[in-house]
């Protein structure tokens, strides 16, 4: 809208650099981003917040957030594009939060790769403990963030997958925070049955339609850029009313 800043400026809390968790809000609505820094601060948080998708990306640019909140009705751009393109960046967990309620735009923003969504309106506790659950599930250690299985490496702190060329394009390709969280899931329980109750726990989703789609979606994103075939695949093979299994032997360093 005619009037607002490019960029707010960022708000921190006291403390040092890189010792609380990082949030940046995308919302061209001063009130809610005001709503949720003021919520995010208060819960020991760091907050940057943009009215702009150009403001944000070229601050995401420069440096990575833990979390991202986005909105979907944004001034200059498409905010399923913005979550297209962070999800392919790979490294943020993102969150939408949108006043499109619809189940398909709910479905769409998970299947471009967005981790949750929230409709609006919603109580700024609710996003505190949202953002919190994606915090637990990023690492914070710098072991096991590299897997090996069969010709493939997947480096978890470059969200990269490498491999043979003829199966993977140009030999490596990036994944997204969460393809990420899937293909952990995988490698850390191999030669294991994941029914869709255990991946919605581990993964923090909703038991919905909305969240089974996104989990194949994600799974079927996986198998491609593995080079698997989609009929017959060696690695993850789907368990037809049960669930997935991972088939390959996984050393992690």
């Amino acid at each position: 809208m005619a009037g607002y800043p490019q960029a707010v400026h960022a708000r921190e809390t006291c403390g040092g650099p890189g010792m609380m968790p990082r949030v940046a809000i995308l919302d061209d609505d001063p009130q809610i981003r005001d709503l949720l820094a003021d919520a995010l601060l208060a819960s020991g948080m760091q907050v940057s917040t943009y009215a702009r998708a150009a403001a944000f990306e070229s601050a995401l640019r420069q440096s990575t957030p833990d979390v991202c909140l986005v909105d979907l009705g944004l001034p200059d751009r498409d905010g399923l594009a913005v979550v297209s393109q962070l999800a392919l960046e790979g490294g943020a967990a993102i969150i939408i939060i949108s006043g499109r309620g619809q189940v398909q735009d709910r479905i769409t923003g998970l299947e471009l790769g967005a981790d949750d969504y929230v409709v609006k309106p919603f109580e700024p506790a609710e996003i505190v403990a949202r953002v919190r659950a994606r915090l637990r599930k990023t690492p914070t250690a710098p072991a096991r963030t590299i897997a090996r299985f069969g010709p493939f490496t997947a480096d978890f702190d470059r969200f990269t997958l490498t491999g043979p060329p003829g199966q993977v394009k140009d030999g490596e390709v990036g994944f997204s925070q969460a393809e990420a969280e899937i293909l952990r899931l995988f490698l850390g329980r191999p030669r294991r049955l994941l029914s869709r109750a255990e991946m919605q726990e581990a993964l923090g989703g909703s038991a919905s339609e909305s969240f089974d789609r996104a989990i194949d979606v994600r799974v079927s994103r996986l198998r491609a850029k593995m080079g698997e075939d989609p009929k017959n695949p060696a690695l993850i093979k789907t368990i037809y009313g049960a669930g997935y299994i991972f088939l390959g032997e996984v050393a992690w360093s």
